[in-house]
């Protein structure tokens, strides 16, 4: 599904200096795998993610997202792939505050040009799906940290993306809460989804079938 070739990226600072944030990344990722990327803080992270997410643009780079050659595709055709193909889990949820549940759910799938009545019965079968039955009408202040994290899980199966990106999903959360999301996603991946999940805690990144760790900005395992 995913093959970063040569990836590189740095920012200039002043008087021709630059520093690194990515070096060489070399990343193969096969569709349906679960995949933990382990590093410490501030070391590019975030960057490698909006690389995947096509949101960011590498110094040099070849990318290649279901043998399409990500790098010479138009921005038209790149907010395709975003809006059907990837979704994103924060590790802060992203929930917009005055809106529901339902209606976070319901917001990317006004991409996909349903009519009101299939986007609402789609979106209640995702919250059903994550146990929230009973919180459509919930706003993210009347909803606890692992509910709210179930509302961003929903919100991302709804557009049935082939790709969930996982930014520190059980950050905020307590032990026996982030051992029922990984349950989550361990079972969106028997689903046939691909799953990329970043953690710097290896307990959490165990849960993967395979583990790849970055330190100083390259991939070293």
């Amino acid at each position: 599904m995913i093959n970063l070739k040569n990836i590189k990226k740095s920012y200039n600072l002043w008087k021709n200096n630059s520093i690194d944030i990515l070096k060489n990344i070399n990343l193969e990722i096969k569709s349906w795998e679960f995949v933990a990327i382990v590093w410490p803080s501030w070391s590019g992270k975030s960057t490698l993610m909006n690389i995947i997410w096509m949101l960011d643009t590498p110094s040099s780079w070849e990318y290649y997202f279901s043998s399409e050659r990500v790098d010479k595709l138009k921005d038209s055709k790149l907010s395709q792939i975003r809006s059907r193909k990837i979704w994103f889990i924060f590790q802060n949820y992203s929930l917009l505050p005055r809106m529901s549940a339902l209606e976070q759910v319901i917001l990317p799938l006004t991409y996909q040009w349903l009519s009101w009545k299939d986007s609402k019965n789609k979106a209640i079968e995702y919250l059903e799906k994550v146990w929230l039955w009973d919180k459509l009408k919930n706003k993210p202040n009347e909803l606890s940290g692992w509910q709210s994290q179930r509302v961003a899980i929903a919100r991302a199966l709804v557009i049935n993306p082939d790709l969930i990106l996982a930014d520190e999903p059980t950050w905020a959360l307590d032990s026996k809460t982030w051992e029922e999301i990984l349950n989550i996603l361990r079972e969106i991946n028997k689903a046939w989804k691909t799953i990329i999940i970043i953690t710097h805690d290896n307990h959490i990144a165990s849960h993967a079938n395979r583990i790849i760790k970055i330190k100083d900005w390259e991939i070293v395992d």
